[in-house]
């Protein structure tokens, strides 16, 4: 890591003159943003930044992604077709292809996935493959933001380097910053432009449009000293869910044995007004977040021959609760119903990742669809939000299989229901009556005041 740059909360002396026409562009609102990536991250935030008066181009190397925002269609819940379409109409967001059209823009966000290979090391293969697309047409005066959550220093050392291959030097020539996402998707409380963003800057000039740009377009930020830091940042928040969640569900499985009911639990123990925050077990993690995000400092760990042992651990009991509630289903099938796993019908509730939205990213409903597969079990699932299951790169297998109808002579038909996302548009009564046996691993049926001695808790 460079540790000779200077801090992104330095005081100004003065400011190379590119960086001070950039300042003004994007006070006046004449500089025009470039979003790379329109999923999750970047879709909401090209909006927001639209919606505050900023020019928008957003690039995608989907083709299907393109054509239905040229259509006024979002595929992303947290923007609504109509948010789409104002801004499309207004002419301040377009979006296409062709990344030549990345010369045209003053700042460029980039939002590509940063998923692990299957030895759980990083894989950036789409930040390299993005950086080096913005290096092709990059000019002098442009704020280039990595906003892809990694591991700390791949702002410095890794984007950083492929853009000054050519003559320009990031502080002087161009700009650079990282800013990570902080999105919730199906979190109604709060939206892109209401989280507090964290932004750095590669020295004093990033680190001064970093903070003038999104402090247009969000309430508030939060600058730290260096790229790395706001790195850091991002993998702190998502290693402390990672970390508690593996603890509480490693207390379900011995309060489990103990007879104890962990949900009433966690429900006391909240009641605490102090020293205390409530963090819920369930049948494994979800998300682009917190299964992945843990790992990339456990890789970065290495190169300081320093032990991760908290955050490997907590990922080896994460990763363990789809198998462990699959043997719940199986001793439950066996002791309830007298049949076993390998003869059984069962219908999994929920593909999504969390409740009432439509993201599989590393959905656990996945792997426990294999497990009950594996053990010669059938398994379909329901989810109002997920009509088919789409091309994974883990589960291929899978692909195509649709949701199946939640209605009685359906799941009559099934020999357990399981609860792996408590959808609310689920009928959880219904269920508990169509069901000869129920296993819950989300307390949906207890929250609901829903009581039945077929339901187990899982």
């Amino acid at each position: 890591m460079d540790s000779a740059r200077s801090n992104g909360c330095s005081p100004l002396t003065s400011l190379p003159s590119s960086a001070e026409h950039l300042l003004q562009a994007i006070a006046r609102k004449r500089a025009r943003a470039g979003v790379i990536g329109l999923g999750y991250v970047g879709l909401p935030l090209a909006i927001t930044i639209a919606r505050n008066g900023f020019a928008v181009t957003g690039f995608d190397i989907d083709p299907a992604k393109i054509v239905a925002l040229d259509a006024g269609r979002s595929y992303i819940e947290a923007v609504p077709d109509a948010a789409l379409r104002t801004e499309s109409e207004a002419g301040r967001f377009r979006s296409t292809t062709d990344f030549s059209q990345l010369s045209g823009c003053d700042v460029i966000l980039i939002c590509v996935p940063t998923p692990l290979t299957k030895h759980r090391e990083p894989d950036m293969s789409y930040v390299v493959r993005t950086a080096e697309a913005v290096a092709e047409t990059l000019r002098p005066g442009q704020l280039v933001v990595l906003e892809s959550t990694t591991y700390p220093g791949t702002t410095d050392e890794l984007v950083r380097p492929i853009l000054e291959r050519g003559a320009l030097r990031s502080g002087t020539d161009f700009f650079l910053g990282f800013s990570p996402e902080r999105e919730d998707p199906g979190n109604r409380d709060f939206e892109t432009a209401t989280i507090p963003k964290i932004v750095a800057g590669d020295g004093p000039a990033a680190s001064a449009l970093m903070q003038a740009f999104y402090g247009a377009v969000v309430k508030a930020i939060v600058p730290v000293s260096s790229n790395a830091t706001a790195e850091a940042v991002k993998l702190t928040e998502n290693i402390f869910r990672a970390v508690n969640i593996a603890l509480v569900n490693e207390m379900k499985v011995l309060y489990e044995a103990m007879g104890i009911d962990i949900w009433e639990v966690v429900d006391a123990a909240k009641t605490k007004p102090f020293g205390y925050m409530p963090f819920y077990p369930g049948p494994g993690l979800g998300g682009h977040c917190i299964p992945i995000d843990p790992f990339y400092l456990t890789w970065k760990s290495r190169e300081f021959e320093l032990p991760t042992r908290f955050i490997e651990l907590a990922g080896e009991i994460n990763s363990s609760m789809p198998r462990h509630v699959v043997g719940r289903l199986a001793e439950a099938l066996d002791i309830r119903l007298g049949k076993a796993l390998s003869r059984s019908r069962v219908l999994v509730i929920g593909l999504a990742y969390k409740k009432n939205v439509p993201d599989i990213r590393e959905s656990p409903s996945l792997k426990l669809i294999e497990l009950i597969e594996e053990r010669k079990g059938k398994a379909d699932y329901h989810d109002p939000f997920v009509t088919e299951i789409p091309k994974t790169r883990e589960y291929m297998a899978l692909k195509g299989r649709p949701s199946v109808a939640l209605d009685e002579a359906t799941v009559s038909g099934y020999d357990a229901v399981l609860i792996a996302t408590d959808h609310d548009a689920v009928d959880y009564a219904a269920l508990a009556r169509w069901s000869p046996l129920v296993i819950d691993t989300r307390n949906a049926f207890a929250r609901r005041g829903i009581d039945g001695g077929n339901i187990v808790k899982a």
